[in-house]
């Protein structure tokens, strides 16, 4: 049982620095929270080391005013050392053309202790819902991998929803 509470705890430690690197627009700080050859599966692009998951952030940051994320609580896994969670996450983005930037989506993800500190290895972000507060906007189709602790395949799919990104890149 203590194993499961500090792993759970570890991760909300990690999705905490995560959404502030966030919220201040941090690269640093945001690629801190992520493994040297971590990969990042969101959409539509498979994002592969540190050096390119920040990349795509600075991209997209002239976007957005300002992104507030709230991450519910993580369904942590721990099997054979590994950690893994699935996540529920909604965020606030404030748009600067003014569209409405409600979301709603899911993490799946796999990490790796360095340093002393919990790392992002691998995240699949799936966009469920992406429009005004009141969820009026269609919502997306995405696969469902069952219950937890079941876990995306490693080469699972990710798909452009958000109308952000204009290039693939696999």
């Amino acid at each position: 049982m203590t194993d499961l509470m500090v792993a759970e705890f570890t991760v909300r430690q990690l999705h905490a620095r995560y959404l502030d690197a966030v919220w201040r627009k941090d690269l640093d700080a945001f690629g801190d929270c992520f493994a040297e050859d971590a990969e990042w599966r969101i959409g539509g692009r498979i994002l592969r080391g540190r050096a390119e998951i920040v990349g795509n952030l600075k991209r997209l940051l002239p976007n957005f005013q300002r992104v507030l994320m709230t991450f519910r609580t993580p369904l942590v896994h721990i099997e054979d050392g590994a950690v893994t969670s699935r996540t529920y996450v909604t965020e606030q983005n404030a748009f600067l053309d003014g569209r409405p930037g409600n979301s709603i989506g899911i993490y799946f993800e796999r990490f790796v202790k360095q340093a002393d500190q919990l790392r992002f290895k691998w995240r699949l972000f799936q966009l469920h819902y992406l429009g005004k507060m009141d969820i009026t906007t269609r919502l997306f189709e995405n696969p469902d991998f069952g219950p937890p602790p079941c876990m995306p395949p490693l080469d699972a799919p990710t798909y452009d929803h958000s109308g952000l990104s204009t290039d693939r890149k696999t």
